[in-house]
Order: structure tokens, then C-alpha cells, then sequence
């Protein structure tokens, strides 16, 4: 996915920013950047971040760059911040989002005279260029951040910085989070609203759907104002938010306590496991949740050996995506032995790394092995946020299962059925998958309860990846 942090301050703000940006390093893991503009002007790095952190990579960088104005990215994809010079005046742009018409976009830019991008590697274009595109098309900044805003299809929060201060722009329907952050002579802008407190400042405000702001040292000025409609990604909460950062003002942690306490109250006494334990990291407070409201015994039966492993989704590539996984779950053998397990995770996805998670759990003497996924079947693949890097909806389990029992064309009634916990076909979907997974038994989280976990309206909430709904 991706996330960003910016900076505008009546003093250097750098140090700031290198540990700002940091603090998204959860969200993304091929590039890092940093812009800032200062007496000298706009100066800019990027580093390759796939096999080492971004603070060992920007270090020097901090030593060498100024300014008291700053923004900053950890990307999935494009490096960015990106500096344009365009009749708008210079300014650096960073952006978190997906673009579905992107070549209809291109197209358009091109008609229009637009000569050249620059090319990245595997001839794509740079998603954040083009955004910087548009934007120019119009005569000012914010009504080409309006237009930018209007003609996306899928999402885009962005954060753009002139030599006078920054622009704050949610996504439209605010499917992703922005908050501003503010302290004695100093504002920031956050896509995760922890990323400050460390930093002394406190919350001044969350940024609405499509609305943009301009922030300077002095103050927040609202440039354009929020939209009614929201539809912030209910997968923040489940699983790419970071513990500590809220949403709407809704707590992940907390969040996810409520999530493990409904599957408990679902399982009743249906399962009577010795322990309960959570697929590390994004598991664990769903499995904390479940073991206070059962009052089973929470353990760690496997550890996380967290001082080199990345995160498994890092590579591009599949397969090493899958031995990292496993190498860097660690079994604890006393904790497993002759115990009957209930296993959270936050999802399954491919259900590869969850197999085998459960096959080394077997291998290490457990009896039993309950897994009870955090979110609902995934059955779509997302259209609005890049959190998945499955290539075709086949890749996930579900479909896979569906198309072997319903054939290549499966009907959207049918596919809403699967997605009715109250279905026969859902819960022989459910048995499939058990089976393939070797498990013990498997109940999903189910999406009403999901909703109630959150707490907000569930018009809010998009749960597109859950149900199909837009």
C-alpha cells in the first residue's frame, strides 16, 4: 500500500520527517523518500528499501538535507516524492492510492500534448507522475487536486508541497486515513496518526472524504471542504493499521480485541481448546481478545523472530514469499506438544502460509488446530487499495474452491451466496477449505460482525474484498 508524513514547521524539520516517514515502514517495502524545502530551495532521496530499514538507508541523508518544510513516503511500488516544475510553479508529490483506469488516464494526458513521462523499470509509468500530470492540467493546485479527485477510478490521498507549505488531499471517499498533527510552531501531516505523538505533537484534526488542506507553520486552512460519503477500507483495522493509530476514532488495537471477543461468543462451547494463541504480529490482539472473553489461556506457541526477518509479503516473488514466512516462525515445542491450539490470523489470503504454519503446529506434536481468520472469506480482490499483490482473483482460496465447484463463470447470485454465512453453499466453502488446510475446524469472522467491531456506520465502511459491494 504505502504511506506518508509532511512536515511544516518555523524550524528545520528533517529529524522529524526521517522519523515521521518511519513510522509507515509497516505499510510498504520497496522504496523510501524524503523532499524538503529550505533556504536552498527543494532537495530530494530515494532509497531501495527492499532488504534494509529506512532509517539505515536515509541516515546520511538527514545529515546533508534542510528545510523547514517536508514530506516524505514509504512506497509499495513508484519511487516518489516526486519534484515537478510545471506552470503551476516547482513542488514535490507523494500519493497512496490505486489507479483502475490508469491507461484511459495516460490516453487522456497524451491527447492533450503532454509529450513524455519518464519510464521505470518494466516500462511502466510512474502513477505518482501521472497524478502530478493532471493536476497541471488545471489552473491552479487545488483544482487539479479536485480533478485528479474526480476522475480516479479506485483511490488517492495525496500530500504535495510548495516553497509556501503543504496540501493535504484525502481520498474522495476517504478510503484511506489523513490526520494533522500540531505542537508550538509547528503542523504535520499523517497518514497514521501515531507517527507524531513520539514527536510531541497532539491531534488537531482527521482530514474528511475529498478534503484539501493547506498547511504552513502558522496554521490549517481548509481549502476544500469534506464530503458526506465515506469509504474507509475495513481491512485497516483487521490488518494494515498499525496498533497505536486510530481511524474515525476508532482504536486498532481496541478494535481487534472486540473482533477476538465476537469469535469466542460465536464458538460458544463448540471448541475446547487448551490454548489460544495469535499468527504474529497482526493476529495476536485478535487472539488476546478471544482468550479474555473465553477465558482460555493466551500463549505463544510459535515466536517471531523479528531482528532480521522481514515481512512476508515483502518479495515480489511468490515463493520466497512463502520460505520467509516459514522461516521466520520460530516453534516453541513445550508450548505445543500434546496441546489442542485455536490459531488466529488475520486472514487467509492464498492459504499458503497458513498451511504450513499448521503443518509445523502438527510436526511439533499439537493434538488440535482451530483457526478462526479475523475478517470474513476474502472472495474479491481489492479495486481500491493496493494491500494485495494477487494478480488474479484466482490466486485467492475461495476462488479457487468456487470455480472448482460452480465452473469458470460463477453467476453474482451465486458468488453472494458464498458470501452469506447463513448458505449452504457458504458453509460448504467453508468445509472445503477446512479440509484443504488441514485444520481442526474453521469459522470465519462474519461481516455483520466484523461491522460491529469497528463501530462506525456501516455505510462508512468498505467491505468490497468481503461481499463485492461498492
Amino acid at each position: 500500500m504505502g504511506g506518508f508524513f509532511g512536515v511544516a514547521s518555523k524550524n528545520d524539520c528533517v529529524l522529524e520527517l526521517f522519523y515521521g516517514v518511519d513510522y509507515h515502514s509497516h505499510l510498504g517495502t520497496r522504496r523510501g523518500g524524503m523532499a524538503t524545502h529550505g533556504k536552498a530551495g527543494f532537495n530530494r532521496a530515494i532509497h531501495n528499501i527492499e532488504n534494509s530499514p529506512f532509517r539505515t538507508k536515509f541516515e546520511r541523508d538527514v545529515e546533508e538535507m534542510e528545510g523547514n518544510l517536508g514530506i516524505g513516503c514509504i512506497s509499495d511500488f513508484e519511487p516518489q516524492p516526486l519534484l515537478i516544475q510545471s506552470h503551476l510553479g516547482s513542488f514535490a508529490i507523494t500519493t497512496v492510492g490505486k489507479i483502475n483506469n490508469f491507461d484511459e488516464l495516460l490516453g487522456r494526458v497524451y491527447k492533450d500534448g503532454h509529450s513524455h513521462f519518464q519510464e521505470m523499470s518494466g516500462g511502466q509509468v510512474n502513477a505518482t507522475e501521472l497524478v502530478a500530470s493532471l493536476i497541471c492540467k488545471k489552473p491552479t493546485i487545488v483544482e487539479g487536486i479536485q480533478y485528479v479527485q474526480e476522475i480516479i477510478d479506485g483511490s488517492m490521498t495525496l500530500l504535495l508541497m510548495t516553497e509556501d507549505g503543504l496540501y493535504a488531499a484525502r481520498d474522495r471517499y476517504g478510503r484511506t486515513p489523513l490526520a494533522i498533527g500540531h505542537k508550538e510552531d509547528a503542523y504535520c501531516v499523517s497518514f497514521e496518526s501515531f507517527a507524531y505523538i513520539n514527536l510531541g505533537y497532539s491531534d488537531y484534526k482527521e482530514l474528511g472524504p475529498g478534503e484539501i488542506a493547506f498547511i504552513t507553520p502558522e496554521g490549517v486552512e481548509t481549502l476544500s471542504a469534506p464530503k458526506e460519503e465515506m469509504k474507509i477500507c475495513s481491512f485497516l483495522w483487521v490488518y494494515y493499521g498499525y496498533p497505536t493509530s486510530s481511524y474515525e476514532g476508532v482504536n486498532v488495537e481496541e478494535m481487534r480485541y472486540k473482533c477476538g471477543s465476537m469469535l469466542a461468543k460465536r464458538d460458544g462451547d463448540s471448541v475446547h481448546p487448551d490454548v489460544i494463541a495469535g499468527v504474529p504480529d497482526s493476529g495476536i490482539a485478535h487472539a488476546i481478545g478471544y482468550a479474555n472473553e473465553a477465558g482460555i489461556p493466551y500463549a505463544r506457541p510459535f515466536i517471531k523472530y523479528t531482528p532480521t526477518w522481514p515481512r512476508s509479503f515483502m518479495p515480489q516473488n511468490q515463493s520466497q514469499r512463502n520460505l520467509i514466512a516459514r522461516m521466520k516462525l520460530i516453534p516453541v515445542p513445550a508450548l505445543i506438544e500434546d496441546k489442542k491450539l485455536l490459531l488466529i490470523d488475520d486472514s487467509i489470503v492464498r492459504g499458503t502460509q497458513l498451511r504450513e504454519t499448521t503443518e509445523f503446529l502438527y510436526n511439533s506434536g499439537a493434538k488440535e488446530v482451530h483457526v478462526r481468520p479475523a475478517c470474513p472469506p476474502l472472495l474479491y480482490g481489492c479495486k481500491y487499495l493496493n494491500f494485495s499483490r494477487s494478480k488474479s482473483e484466482l490466486e485467492l482460496i475461495t476462488r479457487r474452491v468456487i470455480k472448482e465447484q460452480e465452473g469458470e463463470d460463477c453467476p453474482q447470485e451465486v458468488l453472494d451466496e458464498y458470501a452469506d454465512p447463513c448458505s449452504c453453499r457458504y458453509a460448504k466453502l467453508i468445509e472445503e477449505i477446512r479440509k484443504r488446510q488441514n485444520f481442526t475446524t474453521l469459522r470465519y469472522h462474519r461481516l455483520d460482525d466484523l461491522i460491529a467491531s469497528i463501530g462506525i456506520e456501516p455505510c462508512k465502511l468498505c467491505t468490497y474484498c468481503f461481499d463485492g459491494k461498492e
